[in-house]
């Protein structure tokens, strides 16, 4: 039988949070991808909850998170301060995080910032690096959702045309706007904000750094842009990627091998070895 989930808000420096809140154990923090909200976890939490103590927080910005005045500088850096003051109000840690795309790439500057904090890290095609094969990754994207949005009205204009044609892929460029309009944090963390600023605070760089245990989950079927963030991220010194059936979509997939693989990760790196008991 599922463990009710509790829904909680408290009023931190930056603004309200909004989190999801469940089980008892080893806490483990879940946190969002730029397309989605915390609840994206609530299947995989309904799993694990009857061992671990599971926190599901809608991102500063996403979701019944607040989101701050307009004028307000949102970054990767105020995601994990944000991150730091939950854990300290809640008298949290060391936790396990977990993250997915953008989230994988807060829970990863946390991990460096923190590591003291950190138990391990599970990250699933965590966002948070540039590799020389994703140039230009999001350059339609910008172009896609800036003001005003001038590409947008030209493709508007010719997709009646191009249905005409029977062309598709019109119709798809502007279903995947649709997607990044409906979360216009995301893009600003992700796109639509200083490259200097989102170069900055690229952790690419700081995967030597890493020294905790990461597991890097992936569909055996996953898009080439998903395995060329998952092998950066492999280059950390105690990283191991593991190779799940299933694509891009594993959260709505693959909740059952996720959790077996997870809990397999975290018995192997946080149970004593056999001799340590009788020390």
């Amino acid at each position: 039988m599922a463990l009710p989930v509790r829904n909680v808000r408290i009023r931190l420096s930056q603004g309200q949070l909004f989190w999801r809140e469940v089980g008892q154990g080893k806490t483990v923090v879940f946190l969002h991808g730029a397309w989605s909200e915390g609840d994206e976890w609530l299947p995989l939490i309904q799993v694990l909850s009857a061992k671990y103590h599971c926190v599901a927080p809608d991102l500063l910005g996403f979701g019944e998170s607040e989101r701050p005045r307009r004028r307000f500088h949102y970054s990767i850096a105020q995601q994990t301060e944000c991150l730091q003051e939950l854990l300290e109000v809640l008298r949290l840690g060391p936790v396990i995080l977990v993250g997915h795309g953008l989230g994988g790439w807060i829970a990863t500057s946390f991990a460096l910032q923190h590591p003291d904090q950190v138990q391990s890290l599970v990250l699933i095609a965590p966002e948070g690096v540039q590799p020389r094969e994703l140039a230009g990754r999001w350059t339609a994207a910008w172009w896609l959702t800036r003001r005003p949005p001038v590409l947008y009205w030209v493709l508007k204009g010719l997709l009646p045309l191009a249905r005409l044609l029977g062309a598709q892929g019109i119709d798809q460029v502007l279903r995947q706007r649709r997607r990044w309009v409906r979360s216009p944090i995301g893009c600003k963390l992700l796109f639509n904000r200083q490259a200097s600023d989102i170069r900055r605070e690229l952790v690419q760089d700081q995967l030597d750094w890493l020294k905790l245990p990461v597991l890097l989950l992936q569909g055996d079927r996953a898009a080439n842009t998903t395995a060329i963030l998952t092998r950066a991220y492999g280059k950390a010194p105690q990283a191991r990627v593991q190779l799940l059936a299933g694509g891009d979509d594993l959260l709505d997939t693959s909740v059952e091998a996720i959790a077996q693989a997870m809990q397999a990760f975290l018995n192997d790196r946080h149970t004593p070895p056999p001799d340590s008991a009788s020390n």
